[in-house]
């Protein structure tokens, strides 16, 4: 059983305000202008935020596997005691029961402190990117004119009708992977198979001397 804190990796948002920009620009063509992102899409949208949760995902995955072999130690133990309820001595009984509550507090105790650990990485992993989508953003909205930049998942007004146009989250994702280019995985270098030798050509037989 996958649990719950594992399911989805859902970065935590690094921003408390709704309003996450407030730039001025002398060029400004429209007065006014305001431009939406979600925070958090994009900083799971862009490379680096990918290339974090994959490894994210691959770190807790012991954690997720150990859990799931508790979970059906504990199923299979209170399937024991039901079936076998009649059969059972008051002394195998026993034992059954104290195993099962031992894997029960194991269980509740991995599961706590992987959740923990798992929070604090993730947060780890808003503050890194999310402070460097910042000014990404900064620098684009008053580039293009943008007075107000805002998250409209975290804005306490809700946002109700928004034009394609405001939405800027897919250029601010291309500006990002731009300027904070991730490394691609190298494939494990492989030793091109050994060419056999070439045989020296063989020499034109000799006509009969006469």
């Amino acid at each position: 059983m996958k649990n719950r804190f594992l399911t989805k990796l859902v970065l935590l948002s690094v921003f408390s305000c709704p309003a996450l920009l407030s730039a001025q620009s002398p060029a400004a063509s429209s007065p006014g202008k305001i431009g939406l992102i979600n925070i958090q899409e994009a900083i799971a949208t862009t490379a680096e935020g990918k290339k974090a949760l994959a490894e994210l995902d691959k770190k807790y995955q012991p954690k997720r596997t150990e859990l799931q072999r508790l979970q059906q130690e504990i199923a299979s133990l209170e399937d024991q005691l039901q079936r076998q309820s009649t059969t059972l001595s008051d002394e195998e009984r026993a034992r059954l029961t104290r195993q099962h509550d031992d894997e029960q507090t194991t269980m509740k105790r991995t599961q706590e402190d992987a959740q923990r650990e798992f929070q604090l990485d993730n947060q780890e992993i808003g503050r890194r990117i999310g402070q460097k989508l910042v000014r990404v953003i900064n620098d684009y909205a008053q580039q293009n004119g943008f007075e107000v930049v805002m998250d409209p998942a975290a804005a306490q007004v809700p946002v109700y009708f928004a034009a394609k146009e405001v939405d800027i989250l897919e250029d601010i994702v291309k500006r990002y992977d731009a300027a904070n280019p991730v490394a691609a995985e190298l494939a494990p270098s492989t030793t091109p198979a050994t060419r056999p030798a070439s045989k020296p050509a063989a020499k034109p037989a000799e006509k009969p001397k006469p």
